[in-house]
């Protein structure tokens, strides 16, 4: 599915004060990690099969993953107003949000512009703020004929972050921790974040879609589109105090974007 590389150090973040909880974030990359589409939509994914495939189901597949992405996009995610306004992450403007009562507020109406001033960047926080609040799930069987046509793969993929998620555990004395033998009982805190070279609107779409909105947030995806995959993994190490931070990727797409950082 991809490789496991490690940047940064191991460190906990409250200091490693004992049995405080050190916290592990992994580092996902998503086309053609955690989901497969390009490789859907050129028929590269069924190439290897040698013709036990259907490649052309395949692109049928990926083409129907293609509309239904962009039609969420344009119809819940105002994607048509914003597409040329990509950020990193949602919280990018969240300083320009005022807080403003936004039930009642016209999107189509409000005068918005590319954000090169604070009424138009507020604007934009405005819609970010909304975007977030609508990530959620939709459209079961093309996940359902995607998964099966891929022998599983959204199924495994899921599993890997879900087994990542969430879970946390002790160390007991005498036990193996990342630092050597536990002492004293440690928690563990684990964190899952993406980092996608894809737009941020689309990226947020698909992991909704491919059902991976409920282990990583919207706060948790991020765009290097604009800034590059190490800018992004420097704002997310920055964020939490740079813990074990495991990268899993596709290594043929981003294995020269991820080295390792510098303590």
């Amino acid at each position: 599915m991809g490789d496991t590389m490690r940047i940064g150090n191991s460190m906990d973040t409250t200091g490693n004060r004992e049995g405080s909880p050190k916290l592990n974030v992994y580092i996902w990359d998503m086309d053609e990690t955690l989901i497969l589409l390009k490789s859907l939509l050129n028929g590269t994914y069924a190439e290897p099969f040698n013709g036990l495939k259907d490649v052309q189901k395949g692109v049928e597949i990926g083409k129907l993953w293609e509309k239904h992405i962009l039609q969420v996009c344009d119809d819940y995610f105002l994607y048509e107003q914003i597409e040329n306004c990509n950020t990193p992450f949602l919280d990018a403007f969240s300083q320009y949000d005022d807080g403003q009562d936004l039930s009642d507020y016209d999107f189509n109406q409000d005068g918005f512009s590319p954000p090169c001033d604070d009424i138009n960047k507020r604007k934009l926080a405005y819609r970010h703020r909304v975007i977030a609040q609508k990530y959620k799930k939709l459209w079961d069987d093309l996940y359902d004929a995607t998964d099966n046509y891929t022998d599983r793969w959204l199924t495994s993929a899921r599993a890997c972050v879900e087994q990542c998620s969430g879970r946390n555990k002790e160390l007991t004395s005498g036990e193996d921790s990342a630092g050597g033998i536990s002492d004293s009982p440690t928690k563990f805190q684990h964190i899952n974040v993406l980092v996608t070279s894809g737009s941020l609107i689309p990226s947020l779409v698909k992991c909704l879609l491919f059902r991976l909105d409920d282990l990583i947030t919207s706060a948790n995806v991020y765009s290097s589109w604009e800034v590059g995959k190490l800018q992004c993994f420097s704002v997310d190490q920055g964020a939490i105090q740079r813990p074990k931070c495991p990268v899993l990727c596709d290594r043929r797409l981003d294995g020269k974007s991820v080295k390792p950082r510098k303590p």
